[in-house]
C-alpha cells in the first residue's frame, strides 16, 4: 500500500508526464477464421473429401490494394484489443458471436509499409454454415479459402547444445476463382533448453503484408491443438459419423490416419446416437455427437 507521501507523489508525477517524449507505434488486430466443408463429391459412391477453409478479405485500398488479406484493421485508442477485433470482424465480414482466441503478438518493424505497426492476431473455429459472410467496411471482398500446407524442404543439424533446423513450407489457399501462394522458411533453434524461432517469406503472391507468417503459424498451432484438445469438435455439426469425424482429422493434420487406431483414440470423446445417415449411394452410417463431459480417466 503506498503511503500518504508515495501516492502525492505519483500524482504530481502523472500530472506532468509527456506520453509524446516516446515515439508511438500503432496497434492493429488481425483474425484468423478456420472452418471445414466437404470439397466437390467425384463420385456419388464416396464421400467429398473434407477442406479446410480460411476467411480472407480482398483489400480495397492501399497498401496492397486488390491483394487478399486477414479481416482486421487499427485498434481505437478507446477499446480494448478484444472489442477491436470483434468490431474490425463484424465491419469487414459481418461476422459475429464467435469465440476468438489471442494467436500471437507480431512486431518485425517493417512488416506494414505505412508506419511501425504491432499486430495482435486472433484464432476462431467456427462452423460456417451458421454464418453469413458478406464484406464491408474497406474489405471489398470476404471469401472462404481453402488453405493447405505442405512441407517442401526440411533439414536439421544435431549441435553440441541442440539442433539448428530449416522447414520450407509452401503455403497455398484457393477458391473456384482464385490461387494464392507463398513460400514460407520457419529456422528454429534450441541451445540448451531455449528454443528460439524466427519465420520469413521468402515469395508471397497475392497475399498482403506478412499475413502468410501468420497464416503458417496458426495452421501449425492448430495441428499441435488438435492432437491433444476437443478443438476440432467446433467445427463439427450436431451430430457426424466417425468417417465426417476422421476426414476432418486428416484435413487439418494433412495424413491420414489408420481407422481403427483414431477410433480408438477418440471413442472416449463421442457418444452414439440412435440416428443413421440416409444420404444415396451410401450404406446408413451411425451417427456420433460430441460428449461434453470426456476425460481421459
Amino acid at each position: 500500500m503506498m503511503n500518504n507521501e508515495t501516492s502525492a507523489s505519483e500524482q504530481q508525477f502523472l500530472k506532468t508526464y509527456n506520453p509524446e517524449q516516446y515515439k508511438r507505434p500503432s496497434v492493429t488486430v488481425d483474425m484468423l477464421l478456420f472452418t471445414v466443408a466437404r470439397g466437390e463429391q467425384k463420385n456419388y459412391r464416396k464421400l467429398p473429401d473434407m477442406e479446410l477453409k480460411l476467411l480472407l478479405v480482398k483489400r480495397g485500398k492501399h497498401p496492397f490494394k486488390n491483394q487478399w488479406a486477414l479481416p482486421g484493421g487499427f485498434v481505437q485508442v478507446d477499446e480494448s484489443l478484444e472489442e477491436a477485433a470483434y468490431r474490425e470482424l463484424k465491419e469487414e465480414t459481418n461476422v459475429e458471436e464467435v469465440y476468438l482466441e489471442q494467436l500471437y503478438t507480431w512486431g518485425a518493424v517493417e512488416r506494414d509499409p505505412r508506419t511501425r505497426i504491432i499486430s495482435v492476431s486472433y484464432l476462431a473455429l467456427v462452423d460456417h454454415t451458421k454464418l453469413t459472410v458478406k464484406s464491408g467496411d474497406d474489405a471489398a471482398e470476404a471469401e472462404w479459402f481453402t488453405a493447405t500446407l505442405k512441407i517442401q524442404e526440411e533439414e536439421k543439424k544435431m549441435t553440441e547444445e541442440g539442433f539448428v533446423q530449416r522447414e520450407t513450407f509452401l503455403l497455398t489457399l484457393r477458391n473456384d476463382e482464385t490461387t494464392l501462394t507463398a513460400d514460407v522458411i520457419v529456422h528454429r533453434t534450441k541451445i540448451g533448453k531455449v528454443e528460439t524461432t524466427k519465420t520469413d517469406i521468402s515469395l508471397s503472391k497475392g497475399i498482403a503484408f506478412d499475413h502468410a507468417k501468420i497464416i503458417v503459424y496458426a495452421l501449425e498451432r492448430l495441428r499441435n491443438k488438435v492432437s491433444y484438445t476437443d478443438v476440432i469438435f467446433t467445427l463439427m455439426p450436431d451430430t457426424f459419423t466417425l468417417t465426417e469425424l476422421q476426414k476432418v482429422y486428416e484435413t487439418i493434420l494433412d495424413k491420414k490416419l489408420i481407422k481403427a487406431n483414431f477410433r480408438r483414440k477418440i471413442s472416449h470423446m463421442v457418444l452414439e446416437t440412435n440416428e443413421f445417415t440416409t444420404e444415396a449411394g451410401h450404406r446408413p452410417s451411425q451417427l456420433f455427437t460430441f460428449k461434453n463431459d470426456w476425460s481421459d480417466d
